[in-house]
């Protein structure tokens, strides 16, 4: 599987004229991030944002560590605060565009921390509901985008990790040119974790070959 994932790539590479890997060849340049095609992040903290911050739980999935889907749920009660809106389920896509250009053409540094930093930068887009103070959660969905970034506690890209991912949201009201009447309809939102990141094998590089 390992094997496969690096062939495919290297080849990638070979074909547009770069470099597969770092000047220093005693360091991996991917630091274990294709070690498998698929990684998982969960992990818990609070987004903060007006009157407040909201207890939060984080869960993202992405293909060789490059493009994905994550979902949020955030409930400020659970912190004993006046959060607004007091609840938000978050859910959408994740595109980060740095890694495979940088490995692909041998432009990592070598140093693991400032690679895995740099190559984390992620854009954001999804829906988001919302439930203000004394409303259930809204009926229609409204948008959320953003930025996000991982700093790594290991040089490797299997451990924890600390998450930043900030950004606005709007209500679908918002959206549809309603007048904007508090945080519930328009607000800007970062969310800090702890989490965990494994990388594994999801056999989806290989989808479809023989065995």
């Amino acid at each position: 599987m390992r094997a496969a994932i690096r062939v495919a790539l290297v080849a990638l590479a070979l074909a547009h004229g770069g470099r597969a890997f770092a000047a220093d060849a005693s360091t991996d340049p991917s630091y274990g991030r294709i070690d498998g095609d698929l990684s998982v992040g969960a992990g818990a903290g609070a987004t903060f944002g007006p009157r407040g911050p909201r207890a939060a739980l984080d869960l993202r999935l992405r293909y060789l560590w490059t493009a994905g889907v994550f979902v949020t749920y955030e409930d400020g009660p659970l912190l004993g605060g006046d959060a607004e809106p007091k609840r938000a389920l978050a859910s959408g896509i994740e595109i980060r565009p740095l890694f495979l250009a940088r490995w692909l053409t041998g432009r990592e540094t070598g140093k693991p921390y400032l690679d895995l930093t740099l190559d984390s930068i992620g854009l954001e887009l999804g829906a988001v509901f919302m439930q203000p103070e004394g409303a259930r959660f809204g009926a229609r969905p409204g948008l959320q985008a953003g930025l996000g970034i991982q700093l790594p506690v290991l040089p490797r890209a299997t451990g924890p990790v600390i998450g930043l991912h900030g950004g606005a949201r709007w209500s679908d009201a918002a959206l549809a040119g309603h007048p904007v009447l508090g945080a519930a309809d328009r607000s800007m939102y970062l969310l800090v974790t702890v989490a965990w990141q494994q990388v594994f094998g999801g056999h989806v590089v290989d989808l479809g070959d023989p065995r």
